[in-house]
Parts: structure tokens; sequence; C-alpha cells
């Protein structure tokens, strides 16, 4: 992923969710708990929720996570982040799509903010998750170059590019999962390039998701 340039086209940091700075900070060797029932979480990989009002992830227990994705429905509060992962090895995003986007790095995310009513496209840099503000119609041009578009659910997850080498990966993930790349690389760039720690960091990142990924048009949600 190259350096992000100075003065890139109607882009601005954003701060993300609040629960970012779970991923922007070494990890804590107390106990973590449930943030709305206080139950200990005793997987790492625990489930998260969406407040979509205060823009904030929160940890949550499987029966905490359950009960508030299934009381509140796909317009509550609390949406909890599901844990698919599709891949589109068919899309239609080139370079030609991607130049059309003026993201100066080679990672990308977008997803759907219920709470704005409109796609988000946020790019990991050193500095966090930073915002790229572009004319809608560009956005429209490469999300209709993948059906995977189609499936993003509100708020919870997210379609996740990666330019490298002259092409495009393309894959629908966990939101969670796209803050916490953005943290990864904010702990460990260094210099211009990001370093070797990053870079490796990011290959690793990239390779449990091709790992994880399903063909939508074989796989269940």
């Amino acid at each position: 992923m190259s350096a992000p340039q100075a003065g890139a086209d109607r882009t601005r940091r954003s701060p993300g969710p609040r629960g970012l700075r779970r991923f922007t900070s070494p990890r804590r060797t107390p106990e973590e708990r449930c943030e709305l029932c206080s139950a200990p979480l005793a997987d790492e990989r625990h489930h998260h929720l969406v407040d979509t009002e205060k823009r904030a992830l929160a940890c949550a227990c499987r029966p905490c996570a359950q009960l508030l994705d299934r009381t509140g429905g796909p317009q509550g509060r609390f949406r909890a982040v599901p844990g698919r992962f599709l891949s589109d090895p068919g899309h239609r995003i080139d370079e030609q799509a991607w130049e059309q986007l003026r993201i100066p790095v080679g990672v990308a995310f977008f997803f759907r903010n219920s709470a704005l009513d409109r796609l988000v496209a946020l790019y990991p840099s050193p500095a966090g998750a930073t915002e790229s503000e572009l004319d809608p119609e560009s956005w429209q041009s490469v999300l209709a170059a993948t059906e995977l578009a189609g499936l993003l659910e509100p708020d919870v997850e997210a379609l996740l590019l990666r330019r490298q080498e002259g092409r495009v990966e393309c894959f629908l993930v966990p939101i969670d999962i796209c803050y916490e790349l953005v943290g990864r690389m904010r702990l460990l760039w260094q210099g211009f390039d990001g370093g070797a720690e990053a870079r490796a960091d990011l290959e690793a990142f990239f390779a449990l998701v091709r790992d994880r990924a399903r063909d939508p048009r074989g796989s269940r949600s």
C-alpha cells in the first residue's frame, strides 16, 4: 500500500466509530467484558455491535448480540456485526475504474451509513481512517461493477477493495475487520511507504480474508 499523498482531492480525516480506539492501541491485559452486561469475554474474536446513533463499536457477549440484534431489527439502534466473508472473482473493477476513485493508497472500503443515508468511502492512513469525499457517480460506476455491492448490510458490512500490481481484489467483509485494519496500519506505519512490518501485516491480513471469503454463488449467509 503506497503512502498517502499530501493534498489529495476532497479527502478528510475521519475518526471512524468511537470504538475504533480498541484497534489503535496495544491489547490491554485486563479481562475484556461485554459493554452491555459486563459479562467476561473469553473469546478474543468476540461479537461486536454497531451503535447506529453514536457511530460506535461495542464489544458484546453472544446473548447480548443476539438479543439486541433480534429486538432492534434492521432499523434498530444496535446491529450485530455479521461474520460473513464473500469474494467476487468475476468483478469488473479494473485499473481505470480504480483511478476514478482518486484514492491515494491501495486499500479502501465502502459501507452504507444508514444515519446519513449514503455510502461512505474510507481508506487507512498513518493518521487513522480517512474519508474520501468523491462525486457519488464515481462510486456508483465502481460499485456497479460487482454484485457484492448489492449484498451489503447497512452499517455492519463493507466492500473492501485492494489494488496491487495492476489488479483489484474485491471482498464483502464485516465492518469491524476494516477498522481493525485501520488500527493496525496506524500502529505499524513507519516512514514514507509504511515500512516492512506494516507491509507484512497487510499481506497477512489479506491472506486471512482470502482464506475466509467464499463466492456468494456457492455460499450461504
